[in-house]
């Protein structure tokens, strides 16, 4: 009798099956709750297209604070991760998110340059430790093989985020309801939506693949067990304070760090200051502006999904990461240099687009194959962490560049610069250890 055309045939592997069951069940969720993130953090940028001259902010002030939502962030961020590790993913990020959306609608009812201070302060507090939760979460539900492709998937929503939310984000800032101006309905607006996800997340999320209800016993078991074969397979899980010390002395966790502080530094100068580059450039309106923001952020989200296509297939992590970030690198570079023509600025930037946001997969990819255990996680914290600090100094310094009087080529060349310093320390990687890779021995 042939096998039914509703089942697999018996003896068929299931792992496919069972792995695109994970993935479509997991994914999308987490894809709209990091969208639902960076739109929160960034939407700042579009608001200052009208706020700041409607609360006379000058671009120094306008600059600390986009940033300073980064030194509230990393005050939180390594108990985070530990506390998603040791606890509850899936509850943590429910706070979190709930927390976070009533700070990003309070940004709708700030009117002091004081107040932009601490709203932005208390986001960055109140969004600590979702970034390296997601990680956690994502190697505790994918096997390696998918790994990074579900990581390029996830952090996609960066790109998407700011694709989405120029143009929303604009329409948002076209009401006038109550005597309040479109940018304060903007902030308001935009904020609930995590408060609702926060909820949705909690009740939707599982935090073990042994919990999962949505899977057969039979899928479960499967699952457990791949993953606690490449576990075995992995180096050795460290636990306890003195293994997180030896962690963050590793020599690759240190240049991964410092990598992803001038990574992370271009990335947030050029996600918070482009709508005011354009807006210098150019006489167009603000909806208009909010559009044109968005396009660099299509191609890096096309850059994120083939990247980690590709270094899914080939199994490979280190010349990805090397190859994308110079490429940004490049392309701002080229920026800078033909800033007096936008059209063609605008093409170099789109260019750097796909090296600096393509390369986060496998980056991530990179780093979490020799991250393993409570120590793996507070290295994942601590290299996030190192991060964002960049995120506090990249606005912060286009927005002092501004105020001297600086045109913003001279904010390209430095987002270049801090490109290609993240090229050189992620490929010394090679030089600190043998090739990384989940067999090698945990010493090296």
């Amino acid at each position: 009798m042939p096998p039914s055309p509703t089942r697999p045939p018996a003896g068929a592997d299931p792992g496919p099956r069972i792995r695109r069951r994970v993935l479509l069940r997991l994914l999308p969720l987490l894809f709209v709750l990091y969208v639902v993130a960076h739109l929160d953090r960034t939407n700042v940028s579009f608001g200052a297209l009208e706020m700041s001259g409607d609360l006379g902010f000058s671009p120094r002030v306008y600059g600390l604070g986009a940033g300073i939502f980064f030194l509230g962030y990393v005050l939180l961020e390594i108990p985070g991760a530990l506390i998603a590790y040791r606890w509850s993913v899936r509850k943590w990020v429910a706070r979190i998110m709930i927390s976070w959306g009533v700070l990003a609608a309070g940004m709708g009812f700030i009117h002091t340059s004081g107040q932009f201070y601490w709203m932005r302060f208390l986001l960055g507090l109140a969004e600590a430790g979702f970034f390296p939760a997601m990680i956690i979460y994502i190697g505790r539900w994918f096997v390696r093989a998918d790994r990074a492709k579900a990581l390029a998937l996830f952090m996609s929503a960066i790109s998407a985020a700011i694709v989405l939310g120029g143009p929303v984000s604009g329409l948002l800032m076209k009401i006038d309801w109550l005597g309040l101006p479109g940018w304060r309905w903007m902030f308001i607006l935009e904020g609930v939506p995590a408060v609702g996800l926060g909820f949705v997340a909690l009740f939707f999320l599982t935090d073990h693949p042994r919990e999962a209800r949505w899977l057969a016993p039979a899928d479960r078991a499967w699952l457990e067990s791949e993953l606690r074969s490449e576990a075995a397979a992995a180096p050795a899980a460290a636990h306890g304070f003195g293994a997180m010390l030896r962690e963050a002395r590793r020599p690759r966790v240190l240049l991964l760090a410092a990598a992803y502080f001038f990574a992370v530094a271009c990335n947030a100068g050029f996600s918070f200051w482009l709508p005011s580059v354009i807006q210098s450039v150019s006489s167009l309106p603000t909806f208009a502006i909010t559009l044109l923001a968005s396009l660099p952020a299509g191609f890096g989200f096309g850059a994120k999904l083939l990247a980690g296509w590709s270094s899914d297939r080939t199994r490979e992590r280190y010349w990805h990461t090397v190859a994308l970030l110079g490429l940004g690198a490049s392309g701002l570079a080229l920026a800078a240099l033909y800033h007096a023509t936008p059209g063609l600025a605008l093409f170099f930037i789109c260019v750097a687009a796909l090296g600096f946001w393509g390369n986060t997969p496998c980056f991530w990819a990179l780093g979490t194959e020799f991250l393993a255990g409570t120590s793996g996680a507070f290295a994942i914290g601590l290299v996030n962490t190192v991060g964002q600090l960049g995120g506090f100094v990249g606005p912060y310094a286009l927005g002092w560049l501004r105020e001297r009087g600086e045109n913003f080529a001279g904010g390209f060349v430095f987002l270049a610069a801090c490109l290609a310093v993240a090229t050189g320390l992620v490929a010394a990687t090679r030089l600190s250890a043998k090739p990384i890779s989940p067999y090698e021995d945990r010493t090296g």
